[in-house]
């Protein structure tokens, strides 16, 4: 195994979760509640999403400033988002993988400026070789493209990945690319089906990063990962 490859959001940082619940407060406000199962089947997927502005006027029945609330919800978020710290586990990994000679990369959805701005913000972003966002492919996950330019990016194969993922989409995406993939659902994915991914996980301290490499030895044909 020569690489691991991070999702961003809602895997390194919960900013799932942050967005969900801004959106949730403008619902809020017009006494509405936005369900969660509306928004869970576009995470990790922002080629096509769910436009929870446009849904709350069709609901009120009426026009609204949507510009008006995005930028709210932007501002919200903000807020929200600048106290936030990487996920337990994540930076273990990291650490264990330098340790390893592992090489590191990102593979996001999300824009570039977003993803390397909160890494930068939390001083992840020099260990990461490779990140590929959106504005990287044509399509973003659930088509494994990203993990493919990610794993290229690395100079490996994407057999030689182990891909750690938070949402279905991501999960679907990283499959298909041919990657080891692990699931590490958070507060809003883990009402998700990720029963797809090789491995499912509370939490990446759970387990240490050597005794992922081994399951995923034991799990993959030994002819992509000779057993020492």
């Amino acid at each position: 195994m020569q690489a691991l490859i991070f999702d961003f959001d809602g895997t390194i940082l919960d900013t799932e979760s942050s967005e969900f619940q801004a959106w949730q407060e403008v619902y809020r406000q017009y006494g509405l509640e936005l369900p969660l199962d509306y928004w869970l089947p576009f995470i990790g997927n922002n080629s096509i999403s769910f436009d929870p502005a446009d849904n709350l006027e069709k609901l009120l029945g009426k026009p609204l400033d949507k510009k008006g609330l995005e930028r709210w919800v932007e501002a919200r978020k903000q807020t929200l988002n600048q106290s936030l710290q990487p996920l337990p586990g994540v930076l273990d990994y990291l650490e264990a993988a330098l340790a390893m000679g592992l090489k590191l990369g990102v593979a996001s959805s999300s824009r570039r400026a977003w993803v390397e701005g909160h890494l930068e913000r939390l001083g992840l972003l020099g260990y990461f070789q490779v990140i590929r966002t959106k504005e990287d492919v044509a399509l973003t996950k659930p088509d494994p493209a990203l993990f493919l330019r990610a794993a290229e990016g690395l100079g490996v194969s994407p057999a030689q990945t182990i891909v750690l993922e938070d949402s279905l989409n991501g999960v679907l995406a990283a499959r298909s690319a041919g990657a080891f993939t692990v699931a590490i659902p958070n507060a809003l994915t883990q009402h998700l089906d990720l029963s797809q991914a090789d491995l499912l996980l509370s939490c990446l301290c759970d387990l240490a990063l050597w005794d992922l490499l081994r399951i995923a030895q034991q799990k993959r044909p030994t002819h992509l990962f000779p057993i020492a």
